[in-house]
């Protein structure tokens, strides 16, 4: 989790307004969660905020979202409006009255968060006729970056827009968070309903559909229920691992999912795993997961990740010098979610300081990122090196393939996350694919006895070790 403020709290600017005390908040907010979870349950906060910033009142639509936030995020909330007004504040949540104030937007926010949906809607609240999909519309396929990283899921996507409940039905579609999944799903949405408007596009996070069903049990709706989702043409659901453990769900999901089938609609998800990769998903459902096409999206490249700066630069009406983006693509290797963040915090900068856009000022808004960077070697960038070095995917870490090509650079990973970081055994097996504290033990052991009697692995070694360290 990033920790670092965002500009007007780093450079020790205070909030001079409820609203901007909150609206700093919300900002942190957004570069710490995933963006999915960002706009399910925060994003749609309002706050009303007293006078001498003693409480802040946070109102949220309705019960169930307010236990979830008040578990959820309540205490990172109220931590962050003490941070950034620097005395203790009374945090209260409350639900939404009929008249409720109006939000608070911030125009340094980017164009693509402000135009996501305003929130997840339960089915007894119903959908205004215009955000019934759900989908956002400036997540299309003209403004996703296409590189080696995506390409192939990009163009799997694309094929099942244009034919839809012909072939990779479903699709699959998994790999971390932040690069880019959601983006093909609402893209393909999209491009479905240019070309036929009258078609039932749904796209929800898997939470929703949990809550759904939830709902659906507790005021014995299945009717309504089944109605809406087993009547759908295509199908997008976000993170299917939150099914995990959830035993009526992936029942429900299962019905909904034979049905849409049988009618030939089309069913896309997207997972952080390959399907058999899942956990505590029953086995039924991993099979039909894996019947169609799996496709994975890998970290992006260098010059992919150049690309992504420069357009999103010029998506935010700023223009990012080619050097300087090389600059932040060096630095921001993991996702195209932090890359995002890092271009706003500079932009906010240049703002803020009424400074153009150099190599220094990217430093300088970056000195949090980069300070991390300098103490901290991630799982994730040790996975990617060693994954680019041995020219293997990523995805192959944490999947349970085993021919050599693959399980040699997986113990090598495994081994330099255990001497580069601080890690435990049972929390790198974990990040491995959930394999056991055991299997990574023996693997640490195996590449140190080697590395002692094998020169070329020794060197090996060392130039990855290198890399890692800068």
């Amino acid at each position: 989790m990033n920790q670092s403020l965002p500009s007007s709290a780093a450079d020790g600017v205070s909030p001079s307004s409820g609203a901007d005390l909150w609206q700093i908040c919300i900002e942190q907010l957004a570069q710490e969660l995933p963006e999915q979870q960002f706009n399910t349950w925060i994003k749609p906060l309002l706050a009303s905020v007293a006078e001498d910033f003693s409480k802040v009142t946070i109102l949220v639509g309705n019960r169930f979202k307010l236990d979830w936030v008040r578990a959820q995020y309540a205490n990172r909330i109220a931590g962050l409006l003490q941070q950034f007004h620097g005395q203790p504040i009374s945090v209260e949540l409350a639900i939404t009255p009929k008249e409720t104030p109006i939000r608070v937007k911030s125009v340094s926010f980017s164009q693509e968060l402000e135009s996501l949906p305003e929130s997840f809607v339960g089915l007894e609240e119903g959908i205004p006729s215009g955000s019934r999909t759900r989908l956002n519309t400036a997540l299309t396929f003209d403004t996703l970056v296409e590189g080696t990283a995506n390409r192939m899921a990009r163009a799997a996507a694309m094929h099942v827009a244009t034919m839809p409940g012909q072939l990779y039905n479903p699709l699959f579609i998994y790999g971390g968070v932040g690069l880019g999944k959601t983006h093909l799903m609402h893209a393909v949405g999209n491009k479905l309903l240019t070309e036929r408007p009258d078609a039932k596009v749904l796209y929800i996070h898997a939470e929703q559909f949990v809550s759904d069903v939830v709902k659906a049990y507790q005021r014995k709706t299945f009717d309504e229920f089944k109605e809406r989702y087993h009547s759908l043409d295509l199908l997008l659901i976000d993170d299917v691992q939150f099914f995990a453990n959830k035993e009526r769900t992936q029942e429900e999901f299962f019905n909904a999912f034979e049905a849409l089938l049988a009618k030939k609609s089309h069913i896309i998800m997207t997972s952080d795993t390959y399907p058999k990769g899942l956990t505590d998903i029953h086995e039924r459902l991993v099979s039909r997961f894996d019947a169609g096409l799996t496709v994975a999206i890998e970290p992006p490249e260098l010059e992919m990740r150049v690309a992504i700066l420069i357009s999103k630069s010029r998506a935010e009406g700023s223009e990012m010098p080619e050097e300087i983006a090389f600059f932040v693509a060096k630095n921001v290797r993991s996702n195209v979610r932090e890359l995002e963040g890092a271009l706003r915090k500079i932009l906010a900068y240049s703002r803020f300081n009424q400074k153009e856009i150099s190599i220094q000022l990217a430093r300088d808004a970056l000195r949090d990122l980069l300070s991390i960077q300098n103490r901290q070697i991630s799982v994730e960038n040790i996975q990617k090196t060693v994954a680019d070095y041995y020219k293997i995917k990523v995805a192959d870490m944490y999947s349970k393939k085993r021919p050599a090509s693959i399980a040699k650079p997986r113990q090598i990973a495994m081994y330099l996350t255990k001497e580069l970081t601080q890690k435990s055994l049972p929390e790198i097996g974990e990040l491995f694919g959930g394999r056991d504290h055991t299997t990574v033990l023996h693997a640490v052991r195996k590449i140190t006895a080697e590395r002692l009697q094998m020169v070329d692995l020794n060197q090996q070694l060392h130039v990855l070790e290198q890399t890692l360290k800068g």
